[in-house]
């Protein structure tokens, strides 16, 4: 019943490429655009960064084989997710911290319950 990592890597893989084709995505709720909604050059940067890290961490997530190769693809998931909610909030607007905060500890969080399905 190992599904439920793969379809965690197949969402985040596909969140990966929607920020690279569209950083705002990511910035937005980040509050890390300018006032006009355009995400300045810097932090174009980092989001698409992320967003690259993104796709190959999904895509390693969706495509390992089961057992130990894809228990390592998932703690390396969860350990991204667990690092923007650590890391990224020094970066982003006091008000959008607990936002950060919650939606990268959920995915950790869910991540790593969906390796109680992971078999052998």
């Amino acid at each position: 019943m190992s599904w439920l990592p793969r379809l965690i890597g197949l969402a985040t893989a596909g969140y990966g490429v929607a920020v690279m084709a569209r950083p705002e995505l990511l910035a937005g709720p980040c509050r890390l655009t300018d006032a006009d909604g355009r995400v300045p050059g810097p932090v174009h940067t980092l989001v698409t960064a992320i967003g690259a890290r993104d796709l190959v961490s999904g895509l390693a997530l969706t495509l390992a084989p089961a057992g130990r190769p894809l228990r390592l693809a998932l703690a390396t998931r969860v350990a991204c997710d667990l690092g923007d909610a650590v890391f990224l909030t020094a970066g982003v607007p006091h008000e959008a911290r607990k936002k950060v905060v919650a939606v990268a500890g959920g995915w950790a969080a869910l991540s790593a319950l969906s390796g109680l399905t992971i078999r052998g």
